[in-house]
């Protein structure tokens, strides 16, 4: 039997912290708590994760410094972080997402909700791209650009490599995946992460900012991931498939 996906939640609420170790607990997955960064940080240290549930608002240091510093790790970057807010303002999701979140919830929510956003992280980040057919390429290049596929590594023109987040992976993937076309933001929200895109959702927005900084596409006039007015985006480059990367 397939041992249990690992879920660690980083909140300093202890209710919440039991409410939800129990109810993952219940529905299959392996559960366990820290109240702060220093404690996730230890746990990540000795245990495998397959996803956090990260809490905003912590004392010391934030969930959003802790998403960039996760971010920053090669060895822990592509774990899939679910960000908690105990408020619903718009800021505070984009802040999220550009900080490295794959999604976001906001407090009070429905744990039923949280495990239903849990599954769709966790089945979009392992599965394969739509119409993906099983074959031996690994590298993906386009306008001097390679993503190393098996370990999520963008690497540059002039050589130097960065590790991808989970959502900015699935981002360029997804464009890799339909270059020359034009996908809107329900479409990319959909792909990505398995919702339709929220009244005055700019979280798709915040993904392909980030993603071009990566990128080094100048945001005024973007070369590589270009904007319709209107429609969405699109990649504007051929993409050549190896089995190797360079």
């Amino acid at each position: 039997m397939d041992n249990p996906d690992c879920i660690l939640i980083v909140d300093d609420d202890l209710e919440i912290r039991r409410l939800l170790v129990d109810y993952l607990a219940r529905n299959g997955f392996e559960a366990i708590a820290a109240r702060d960064g220093r404690e996730m940080w230890q746990t990540l240290e000795r245990r495998v994760v397959d996803l956090i549930v990260l809490d905003l608002m912590l004392p010391g240091t934030d969930g959003l410094t802790l998403c960039r510093d996760l971010r920053a790790r090669q060895n822990l970057a592509n774990i899939p972080v679910l960000m908690l807010t105990a408020r619903g303002e718009e800021t505070d999701r984009i802040i999220g997402i550009e900080m490295g979140a794959d999604d976001y919830l906001v407090k009070p929510f429905n744990p039923r909700e949280l495990l239903a956003r849990i599954k769709t992280i966790l089945r979009r980040t392992r599965a394969l791209p739509p119409n993906l057919r099983p074959e031996p390429a690994r590298c993906l290049c386009f306008a001097g650009w390679c993503l190393d596929t098996a370990e999520r590594l963008l690497t540059a023109p002039d050589g130097v490599a960065t590790p991808l987040s989970g959502g900015e992976y699935r981002l360029l993937r997804t464009l890799l995946d339909h270059p020359n076309r034009v996908l809107n933001r329900d479409q990319l929200m959909e792909l990505i992460h398995g919702r339709e895109a929220e009244p005055f959702d700019r979280s798709i927005d915040v993904q392909v900012s980030r993603l071009r900084q990566r990128l080094r596409d100048d945001s005024r006039e973007p070369q590589l991931i270009k904007t319709v007015r209107g429609e969405g985006y699109v990649l504007a480059s051929a993409v050549e498939s190896r089995s190797t990367c360079p």
